[in-house]
């Protein structure tokens, strides 16, 4: 039986999750502090880019592998402006970053609680 990796990828997601959640309270605590650049970290793809695990298939049509396949998506533009203070945190888009990151540990963990039930249901029988 092979391991199930399921477990530790959420993990790793909750943990950079809550590494933004971190990073964009920050943020929202220098709003007021002159010459403060936002940060952000860097995007959990990127992280998983760089680890060995790889998705698995059982059938070679299951896969796109052709690199023309994918699209290529272009970064938009900050358009989030810099005060006068030379301080480049916005609220309302610190805000939404915010929203985002609850929506997607929310997502995260329904998927694990969901996944850990059905577990349990083929262990029982």
């Amino acid at each position: 039986m092979e391991a199930i990796h399921l477990f530790s990828l959420a993990s790793e997601k909750n943990a950079w999750l809550s590494t933004r959640q971190a990073t964009i309270a920050q943020n929202i605590s220098h709003v007021d502090t002159p010459g403060y650049r936002a940060r952000d970290i860097q995007p959990f793809k990127d992280v998983m880019d760089k680890t060995r695990l790889h998705m698995a298939a059982t059938d070679p049509s299951h896969l796109e592998r052709d690199a023309s396949a994918r699209q290529v998506r272009g970064k938009k533009a900050d358009s989030w402006g810099i005060t006068h203070s030379g301080n480049s945190v916005n609220v309302e888009q610190e805000l939404m970053k915010a929203g985002s990151v609850a929506r997607e540990h929310a997502l995260s963990t329904s998927i694990i609680k969901s996944f850990h039930r059905m577990i349990l249901m083929s262990v029982k029988g």
